[in-house]
């Protein structure tokens, strides 16, 4: 036999939440908290993992030491003349290779489950991306950071001044943002973090060495002068240049980098947010 519950001993809604809450419940966070909620996240693990750094402090001192110690005498005639061409096309070339690392960690995410736990929270849909590449952006200002500062110890004087040094570092930082998403793409496409790291150096390496971070195009062929004429990399390192050592950067010249920047990020911002949608 089965008895019909009385009113009395019914347990409502009201009851139930009155039971589970104590407090009101808290509002939705707004776009910009969870992102940089997700910054802040990325920064921590930097703080329990130490050695993420490990690339971002090795890269930028092998690469100043090495390049201005082998090629100095050969190309320039001595190391501290090659060093004031040079260390502006390190320092770029230097961030741009770190950013394959927000492809490496996003991808990093998703193998490991944490990425499902993210996609079921009441929060805005691109913060833990979003939040993620701000956080790299940090990474990408140590790195900048041990460029300059190794520089200055070997004997780099920067015509510019600080606020060529300044405004560089600033163009690099946006342009790496921009580039970030590429690898967002990449990270949310390919199926293992090494995977993502492979790609992102057969991607990267053919962008900087095919440039003019180490020697003027003119004396190239004539073909490789026509791709480093649309390479955003080489327009990066003449912006740079042009800060650092003369403080005459032309409006082109920064326009051209915040132009690509600007594209870059309106093709794949999105592109990675419909992956990201869609990601099963």
């Amino acid at each position: 036999m089965t008895t019909t519950p009385t009113t009395d001993s019914r347990i409502t809604n009201a009851t139930l939440r009155s039971a589970l809450f104590t407090h009101a419940r808290p509002p939705r966070p707004s776009a910009l908290s969870a992102s940089l909620t997700f910054g802040w996240r990325a920064l921590l693990k930097i703080k329990y993992v130490p050695e993420q750094l490990l690339d971002v402090i090795a890269i930028p001192i092998i690469f100043t030491l090495m390049f201005t110690y082998l090629f100095g005498g050969a190309l320039a005639g001595s190391t501290g003349e090659y060093l004031q061409f040079l260390l502006p096309g390190t320092l770029v070339m230097t961030v741009v290779l770190v950013t394959m690392y927000a492809g490496v960690g996003l991808n990093t995410d998703i193998t490991t489950g944490v990425f499902d736990r993210f996609r079921s929270m009441s929060i805005w849909r691109p913060a833990p991306i979003v939040g993620a590449l701000l956080g790299d952006v940090g990474r990408y200002l140590l790195a900048s950071t041990l460029v300059i500062m190794l520089g200055l110890v070997l004997g780099f004087r920067p015509g510019g001044g600080v606020i060529g040094v300044l405004l560089t570092v600033a163009l690099v930082l946006v342009f790496a943002f921009s580039l970030s998403w590429i690898f967002t793409v990449l990270g949310l496409i390919m199926r293992t973090p090494s995977a993502v790291m492979s790609v992102g150096t057969v991607v990267l390496f053919p962008l900087t060495l095919a440039s003019n971070v180490f020697v003027n195009p003119q004396t190239m062929p004539g073909w490789l002068q026509a791709f480093i004429g649309i390479n955003p990399v080489a327009h990066l390192v003449t912006a740079a240049r042009s800060l650092m050592m003369h403080g005459t950067v032309t409006a082109g010249q920064i326009g051209w980098v915040l132009l690509t920047s600007a594209a870059l990020t309106a093709i794949f911002a999105p592109l990675t947010m419909l992956l990201y949608r869609n990601k099963r």
